[in-house]
């Protein structure tokens, strides 16, 4: 079911694959959570990115690291907890009232999934031989997506745990690093790319172009989560669900990227088949 590359190769041309990021949240429904994953897989997501952070005790959990005070309404860190105490935390809603969402164990999430889905899994390289591990032991390799910045002390833990995995480098307006990676027999699909300016070589149609031809896929990302840190050039999801679509998702179509994350995952489906029908 999971043929990375012909499900990319089916969708290039008009219609990128969908990354429901943190899964669909809104209302009552928290991010990073079986119901937000759930709502995503309903409207149409190819793939779901979802946050790792380790307990105190090496239990892993979906979540946000850092974000335990705007969504737990606590001042600790799941890090500095044990596994016990993270279980009977409670998500907040959008208006801060508690809900009935407790925060999700990796492996119950990634069996959840299992063979409904691409998995975009962040913050991987928190804890490379561990999440590796997990991610083993579930039985989701040929679904699963990992990346990280490239920085030295990521690169020797992934080639020991991870190199058969799917894998993208997370990469800021210029790619140098795609085929020293596959050089070194990392099994590199493509490149997460950020970008502030549409000059920016990573978003040019030659390197897009280029990557294609080596049978690499590029990932954009259509989310804010902090509108001073540019992703993609003013090409968001900001723009796209208050009107102006073409100028946000529609461009990076146009520029035929092939994986597009969202906040919007219903509105881009909708959006890519009435300009499918158009």
């Amino acid at each position: 079911m999971f043929d990375f590359n012909e499900s990319i190769a089916n969708n290039t041309a008009k219609k990128p694959l969908i990354c429901a990021h943190r899964g669909v949240s809104g209302g009552n429904i928290p991010c990073n959570t079986l119901a937000a994953f759930s709502a995503a897989l309903a409207q149409g997501a190819d793939m779901i990115e979802l946050d790792v952070t380790g307990s105190r005790d090496g239990e892993f959990f979906v979540f946000h690291p850092g974000k335990e005070s705007a969504h737990l309404r606590s001042h600790r860190l799941i890090s500095a907890m044990k596994s016990a105490r993270v279980s009977k935390l409670r998500y907040v809603n959008q208006d801060n009232d508690e809900t009935q969402f407790g925060v999700d164990k990796l492996c119950d999430i990634l069996d959840f999934l299992k063979g409904k889905c691409y998995i975009n899994v962040d913050k991987f390289w928190t804890d490379i031989p561990g999440i590796s591990k997990e991610i083993r032991r579930v039985g989701v390799e040929k679904q699963v997506i990992v990346k990280t910045a490239l920085k030295d002390k990521y690169l020797q833990p992934l080639k020991e745990c991870a190199a058969d995995f799917m894998f993208m480098p997370i990469v800021r307006n210029q790619d140098t690093v795609t085929d020293m990676l596959v050089s070194q027999g990392i099994n590199c699909v493509g490149a997460e790319v950020l970008f502030e300016e549409d000059s920016a070589p990573v978003a040019s149609r030659e390197y897009i172009e280029a990557m294609h031809k080596k049978g690499m896929v590029l990932f954009a990302n259509a989310i804010v989560y902090n509108y001073r840190d540019v992703l993609s050039a003013g090409h968001n999801d900001d723009i796209s669900a208050a009107g102006e679509p073409e100028r946000g998702w529609g461009w990076l179509i146009d520029r035929q990227f092939d994986i597009i994350q969202t906040d919007w995952c219903g509105m881009l489906r909708s959006f890519m088949n009435q300009r499918k029908e158009g």
